[in-house]
């Protein structure tokens, strides 16, 4: 009988040992851990200052939108002049969307590929402010796609739904 009590206190004692390290598990999960589920705010950026130089560095007309509500906010810009004079231009839109354009003298193919996320062109096309897009659909980005643009190429692309992304096409101004 000697034996059993022993065993006793070493179950007793490992079951008081889980339920204190259950319990600084929890104070450490509710306290010790930030639990906010909004994705953090994003910068405005000012996209002026690489747009114009952009312009002047081009062979194309360089796209970006006039007229926007101000609840678009641009996010993200980039102008790559040794990499195909790649324009890039990212905007966050109501509802935590994204949409961007994108724009490239790189072969077609390569940067359709890259520019829409891998994205697939439809049989559907679509004129918007006077212009002929190709609508693109894929597993990521859903794209608009400027047809008649030779040594260039102009992409609208973006987790948005296609009625902000022809909103932006519809402001694009071409300069």
């Amino acid at each position: 009988m000697a034996g059993s009590n022993g065993k006793q206190k070493t179950v007793r004692d490992m079951i008081l040992s889980l339920g204190l390290i259950g319990i600084a598990a929890a104070v450490v999960y509710f306290l010790g851990i930030p639990h906010d589920d909004h994705a953090p705010e994003l910068k405005r950026v000012d996209y002026q200052v690489e747009l114009e130089t952009a312009r002047r560095a081009t062979g194309y007309p360089v796209a970006a939108p006039e007229g926007l509500p101000s609840t678009w906010k641009a996010t993200s810009v980039r102008f790559q002049g040794e990499n195909s004079d790649r324009w890039h231009l990212g905007f966050q839109v109501p509802g935590g969307q994204y949409v961007q354009i994108e724009q490239s003298t790189q072969k077609r193919a390569l940067f359709l590929d890259d520019a829409t996320q891998g994205a697939s062109a439809t049989k559907k096309t679509e004129n918007i402010a006077g212009r002929t897009w190709t609508r693109y659909t894929g597993g990521r980005y859903d794209a608009l796609v400027l047809e008649g643009t030779p040594g260039s190429t102009t992409v609208v692309a973006g987790t948005a739904p296609f009625g902000k992304l022809t909103q932006m096409a519809e402001a694009l101004r071409m300069k």
